[in-house]
């Protein structure tokens, strides 16, 4: 076993590991190239059911087979094989391959000040990540907690329009939307909720556009339930998807009118909260099922004549890194065909296959004269999916990405961002983990811990960099770093 083995297997086997040794090992190791695929892409993004809540996760990426790895990320590096997620359960104690029993680390006091009651203000970048608390109280609070210590701000969670009125118009629900503020405000963060049905639902209100008036009415009842302990209000999901619009062709304009009616309520219920646009979808697509979002965002702003103000106060973003590294310029994508799947959709529109496509948004934006307004990052994140069968291998294990390198990116996403993107807001990354989640499905690899039910903890690299990260930009220090032991 080599060196780098023999530290991973250490982390596996405390089911921690310390920044420095993460750090050690993201300099010490190879990049692994990309894989390359033979089959001819197809950009329409695809959807994995997330358990009970039937999240939609879209992306562009085809399938894709093996092939010989190619050139690295100037400036990357990856550990050469890859780990095995460590699982560090409380009623039983660790052991080596051998069978000898290894010290369980016994968690730390907290030593830093209480969180703050939050404001429902925005850094510049804010720290934020996509939570699943609807179904279980325990798992809620645990993974709050996990939040509060790792020095997040904000939470994002999804409050499906049928799981809130499927009675009825005017038939609330609101059992587990309170548990949820409440639970929120507990923990002292912000809480940005994604206001959408569950598309693949049959509902009474119909399919927009169609459904417009009564979802605007839906927005604005939750805005007054929740006047200042809802701080911010994503309006729809994705909606430059045919799947996510009604399976009708995607529609910026009746999207703007859609903003425009629930800006409107959401504001006379609490004139305080912050309205932000709905992500986009990463595709290369522009047909019926899916069209860029470039071409989405523009076409939006013509419908709103140019003049965003009375529709939302911040534009939602999504920024998958792909197969490359946060820093990596856009343009330099098409130089590669490892980096975007040999799609054959041109050099502009495989600009999406990067992290910094985020840019290419942001230009829109001052194009139509919105350079005061922030951009609020609602999905950003990599995978490390090692199944060679599955469509995200080529930009996850495939491209030399394993959960090592995924802690390293996210950490050095933030830091582009403060350097470089004066009017960034929120960053919400995916995710802290639905604790059902297997490895046979997708978002398993994307999540900055290992699923677990409560009274566990599986930890992951990217929840101990991150909370290193936070906490000292903050002031603060990480309690569940084994160095500070």
């Amino acid at each position: 076993m080599n060196a780098i083995s023999i530290r991973k297997a250490k982390y596996f086997l405390t089911g921690m590991l310390s920044t420095s040794v993460l750090l050690a090992l993201l300099v010490g190791a190879s990049m692994l190239g990309g894989c390359q695929s033979t089959a001819e892409p197809t950009p329409t993004p695809t959807k994995t059911p997330m358990g009970e809540q039937a999240q939609a996760t879209a992306t562009a990426v085809p399938d894709s087979s093996l092939a010989e790895p190619t050139a690295a990320t100037p400036g990357d590096a990856a550990p050469s094989d890859t780990p095995i997620p460590p699982t560090e359960a409380p009623a039983e104690q660790p052991t080596t391959d051998a069978g000898q029993a290894v010290d369980t680390p016994v968690p730390p006091t907290p030593t830093t000040a209480p969180k703050p009651a939050a404001d429902g203000v925005m850094r510049s970048p804010d720290f934020g990540a996509q939570a699943f608390l609807w179904w279980r109280p325990e798992v809620a609070d645990r993974d709050l907690q996990l939040m509060e210590d790792a020095g997040f701000n904000w939470v994002k969670q999804w409050f499906a329009w049928q799981d809130i009125e499927g009675a009825g118009r005017g038939q609330y629900d609101w059992s587990r939307t309170d548990r949820i503020v409440d639970q929120v405000a507990d923990h002292g963060l912000n809480l940005l909720v994604r206001l959408s049905p569950a598309a693949d639902k049959a509902f009474w209100a119909g399919e927009p556009p169609e459904s417009t008036d009564a979802f605007a009415e839906f927005a604005g009842e939750v805005a007054r339930r929740y006047k200042g302990r809802i701080h911010a209000y994503q309006i729809w999901n994705e909606p430059n998807l045919s799947r996510e619009w009604g399976n009708k062709a995607p529609d910026p304009a009746s999207y703007a009118q859609m903003l425009r009616k629930s800006y409107q309520a959401i504001k006379a219920a609490d004139p305080n909260a912050i309205v932000v646009t709905a992500g986009m979808a990463p595709t290369t697509a522009d047909q019926f099922e899916a069209m860029y979002d470039t071409k989405f965002y523009d076409l939006m702003y013509q419908a709103m004549g140019g003049n965003s103000d009375g529709y939302f106060d911040m534009l939602g973003v999504h920024g998958a890194g792909y197969a490359v590294s946060p820093e990596t310029d856009p343009a330099q994508i098409a130089g590669n065909p490892a980096w975007y799947n040999n799609d054959p959709s041109g050099a502009e529109r495989v600009r999406v296959y990067s992290f910094r496509h985020i840019e290419d948004i942001r230009k829109i934006m001052e194009k139509y004269g919105d350079s005061d307004k922030k951009v609020v990052v609602l999905e950003f994140g990599w995978t490390f999916d090692p199944r060679t069968d599955s469509p995200y291998y080529w930009h996850g294990q495939g491209a030399g990405i394993d959960m090592f390198v995924q802690a390293d990116y996210l950490k050095r996403a933030y830091q582009y961002a403060a350097a470089n993107w004066p009017w960034i807001g929120l960053m919400s990354l995916i995710y802290m983990p639905d604790s059902e989640w297997k490895p046979e499905t997708e978002q398993y690899y994307w999540s900055i811990m290992d699923p677990s039910p409560p009274g566990q903890t599986f930890w992951r690299p990217a929840y101990i960099v991150l909370c290193d990260y936070m906490n000292r930009q903050q002031g603060g220090e990480c309690i569940h770093d084994p160095a500070r032991q």
